[in-house]
């Protein structure tokens, strides 16, 4: 492994951290500047959408300038100068700009080892590396449960903030200093996004791919902190310990459909039938959302395993892009993920807002809950209508 593609995993990290963290700090942030689990919702919708909203320039500067500079310049900016502003916070206002800012930042890092690995490796093998990838990235997830919480007792939130602005910029100095640009395609064809969009394969996999980071991302980076804390009482150590459980599911998850991709004879089925088992656990939260702790974890835990089909879903897209269009095709599905769980992050902070007062404590997360095991189900609907390839 190249110290590029080692670099840009670094980053990875740091992206599947930011888009977790807000979880365990949900209490410490709510005593201190006032942010209720709606405004941290918003905050954290923003980190998607803002990082959806990239996707389509990235592709773009992929293809034409590498991913040496697209990730390097932008982690940077965004992902040093936002967490800055996080740690100097004082208003609720102030965790949404960060979040914005830190958005951009991450938004080119997987993409870029993506683009990598699509231009400098077999087809055949993409679907491991994007797994092994997306698994070792998840680290960043874990970090964001208990070893967060724990730094946010013993030394602040706001000391760790800036520890994790120094760790971003020295991230991206070493990627523009170390990464290697692969060769530009030598067809002389041009893509565009018309052309993108002609691919009619794409369309179910990008209406699955929309939703199917929705339901484990948003419990895993916000809803599992306000959720345990208001249903069971659980403190924050024990809310970090919980997400640490659903983060490392999430990262074995990851990590075993990639595997499962070299045996399966059908991916489409595959992942059909992992989507199944997601939607399962998701409608035990909604029966019972308050009946007993572990088995909330647990069933929390089989929504990050399960519902870790992302890598597969981008191979499975992959494998319909010609060469000239691989960085825009990959970041158009990454379009179709990030912003769904954007969107799902709004849409669940006013569903929890209108279920309030609920009739039990439970009440508006068996909402929220419902909201998220609504849009798998109609995503996964229509990706039965997709072409089953494998590479």
């Amino acid at each position: 492994m190249s110290v590029g593609i080692f670099l840009l995993g670094l980053a990875y990290v740091l992206s599947q951290f930011f888009r977790a963290f807000l979880a365990v700090l949900s209490e410490i942030l709510e005593r201190d500047l006032g942010a209720m689990p709606d405004d941290l919702a918003f905050a954290s919708g923003l980190w998607f959408l803002t990082f959806a909203a990239c996707q389509i320039p990235i592709g773009a500067a992929l293809d034409s300038i590498g991913p040496r500079r697209t990730a390097g310049w932008l982690l940077l900016v965004g992902g040093a100068g936002g967490a800055a502003v996080f740690a100097l916070a004082t208003a609720p206002i102030h965790i949404t700009i960060a979040m914005a800012l830190i958005g951009v930042g991450c938004a080119p890092v997987l993409m870029a080892s993506y683009y990598i690995f699509a231009r400098e490796y077999p087809p055949a093998t993409f679907a491991i590396l994007a797994s092994v990838m997306v698994g070792a990235g998840s680290l960043g997830n874990l970090v964001a449960a208990y070893p967060m919480a724990l730094a946010a007792e013993i030394m602040g939130w706001r000391s760790a903030l800036w520890g994790l602005a120094g760790l971003s910029a020295l991230v991206a100095f070493g990627t523009l200093a170390w990464v290697k640009d692969p060769p530009r395609a030598t067809d002389g064809i041009k893509g565009s996004m018309s052309e993108l969009l002609r691919i009619r394969a794409l369309w179910p996999i990008c209406l699955l791919i929309g939703v199917s980071y929705a339901f484990p991302g948003a419990v895993r980076g916000l809803w599992i902190g306000p959720y345990l804390a208001d249903v069971f009482n659980t403190d924050t150590t024990s809310i970090g310990q919980a997400s640490l459980l659903m983060g490392l599911a999430m990262v074995l998850g990851a990590l075993a459909y990639g595997f499962a991709d070299k045996l399966s004879r059908s991916r489409k089925w595959m992942i059909a039938t992992g989507t199944a088992l997601t939607m399962a656990a998701g409608a035990g939260l909604v029966v019972s959302p308050s009946g007993n702790y572990t088995a909330s974890v647990f069933l929390m835990c089989a929504i990050g395993f399960f519902g870790a089909t992302y890598p597969v879903l981008m191979a499975h897209g992959r494998s319909f892009l010609p060469s000239h269009l691989i960085g825009r095709g990959v970041t158009l599905l990454n379009l179709f993920s990030i912003g769904g769980v954007g969107v799902a992050q709004f849409l669940s902070g006013r569903v929890y807002r209108a279920s309030l007062p609920g009739d039990t404590a439970a009440a508006p997360y068996t909402a929220v809950f419902t909201l998220f095991l609504i849009a798998l189900t109609l995503g996964c609907a229509a990706y039965l209508f997709s072409q089953d390839k494998s590479d």
